[in-house]
């Protein structure tokens, strides 16, 4: 992609409403405009990262064996009245009637739609254990909406939803989607951690969020500093194996670490003086065993193996797919702008042309984008007629990884410029090093796309 033919609209001032960092840096980067309150246009440098973040969730779900699939935004108000939460779930809810005067709404959630689905085509145990998921907008009517796409009304999202025989097999189902949130979060570069949290309006006794750390976040948290030690890595886990997914579950929620919904002050106190921390955090994603709770009221029993009907025990699993790109510039910028990881990074190299129309420096830039492409990554070429410090401001706003700087200069002593957006760090190399160097970085890294 070449910038001049690119639709970037950068902007030099920071626009008046926005408050914290990650709004402010994608209004300034051309990521987002604001159509209504909370609800935002994904332009095309947003809509690229949104899409990273979408393909490394559906990657890492896939990869345990959970099933993907699509249901619609709009959802019958008779469903959510045989579960009871249709008058419960408050004006957050969107309410709307269509030209039949049916009561249909904009779901918040799909517990009660993916529960009649399964009430309708599973009948036996022999079909369980059963995994659905899908990403997809929902909208919930925020009485004050702010902080650009960390608290929209309208918001991608990844829920997922299990469905088993035993409490025991859904707990299983709890901690083998933990495993997989550790994983999902660690390859989008940042450290989310499960914390012991209230319910609301999804009801259930067992639940964790994951809050990346951030002092805009919107909840207080309380936890023993040990936490943030922990990594999950490229360790490979069987999914399948209750026990495996219950050790990952152990190590990563024995130490204290609550939201301040569910702080117990006692508890907390137990902790070492020197390794309690308070602070902020951002909510990505939450897990939920609930039971009983909509499969009872709602006629979800599937043939037990005594031949008599059992309501099935289930859980729901969310990733705030849009809320996440926000979170990840909250925990990765400087004053220059975005520094985005390499895994979800809109593009992953930029090359900027200091002399555009000299005839040796247009012929390098185009080679160094030929062999950027062929390694799998995407470039993009600054080619715009542009001063060399508005070039660079730029690249430094939009947070790609790496830079190649070619000038008619460093192209008389065969080299040209790499610098790396996170260290600042630059080093002259022949353009084939340069080349070599990068294919090494990013050979480490697993990028969306390239399967789990």
């Amino acid at each position: 992609m070449r910038l001049s033919r690119y639709f970037l609209p950068v902007l030099k001032e920071t626009p008046s409403e926005a408050q914290i960092v990650s709004h402010r840096l994608m209004l300034r980067a051309g990521m987002i405009k604001q159509s209504s309150a909370g609800i935002y246009s994904w332009l095309p440098l947003g809509y690229k990262v949104l899409r990273n973040i979408e393909t490394i969730v559906h990657e890492e779900q896939q990869r345990v064996g959970h099933i993907p699939m699509l249901m619609p935004t709009l959802q019958s108000a008779d469903l959510w009245r045989e579960s009871g939460r249709y008058d419960a779930y408050g004006p957050e809810m969107l309410r709307i009637r269509d030209r039949q005067d049916r009561d249909m709404l904009f779901g918040p959630t799909n517990e009660e739609m993916i529960t009649d689905i399964f009430r309708s085509h599973v009948s036996s145990y022999k079909d369980l254990p059963l995994t659905l998921y899908h990403i997809q907008w929902k909208f919930r009517d925020e009485i004050r909406p702010r902080f650009g796409v960390m608290r929209g009304r309208e918001f991608l999202m990844k829920d997922g939803y299990n469905f088993d025989l035993t409490k025991e097999d859904a707990l299983h189902a709890y901690n083998r989607h933990l495993v997989s949130y550790l994983r999902t979060y660690e390859r989008m570069g940042l450290q989310a951690i499960p914390m012991r949290a209230d319910s609301g309006p999804i009801g259930g006794d067992d639940t964790h969020e994951f809050l990346v750390l951030a002092e805009t976040g919107e909840s207080e948290v309380f936890y023993d500093s040990e936490i943030t030690d922990l990594t999950f890595g490229e360790r490979e886990i069987d999914h399948d194996s209750h026990e495996a997914c219950q050790a990952v579950l152990e190590e990563f929620t024995s130490r204290y670490a609550r939201t301040d919904e569910t702080h117990d002050e006692a508890l907390f106190n137990q902790i070492p003086e020197d390794r309690r921390r308070v602070a902020r955090g951002i909510e990505v994603g939450q897990i939920f065993y609930f039971g009983t709770k909509y499969s009872e009221p709602m006629g979800a029993t599937v043939q037990g193996p005594d031949g008599k009907p059992v309501p099935v025990h289930m859980g729901s699993h969310g990733i705030g797919v849009s809320r996440l790109l926000g979170a990840i510039i909250e925990a990765s910028h400087d004053d220059k702008g975005i520094i985005w990881p390499e895994a979800v990074a809109p593009f992953h190299v930029g090359i900027v042309n200091l002399k555009q129309g000299d005839d040796e420096a247009d012929a390098a830039c185009d080679a160094l984008y030929a062999q950027v492409a062929a390694l799998g990554l995407e470039p993009l070429y600054d080619d715009r007629n542009e001063r060399a410090g508005g070039k660079f401001a730029t690249m430094d706003l939009i947070g790609l990884p790496w830079r190649i700087t070619v000038g008619p200069r460093g192209l008389k002593n065969g080299v040209v410029e790499l610098t790396s957006r996170r260290t600042g760090e630059s080093e002259e190399l022949a353009p084939e090093a340069a080349i070599a160097k990068l294919k090494d970085h990013f050979a480490a890294i697993n990028l969306p796309g390239k399967g789990v």
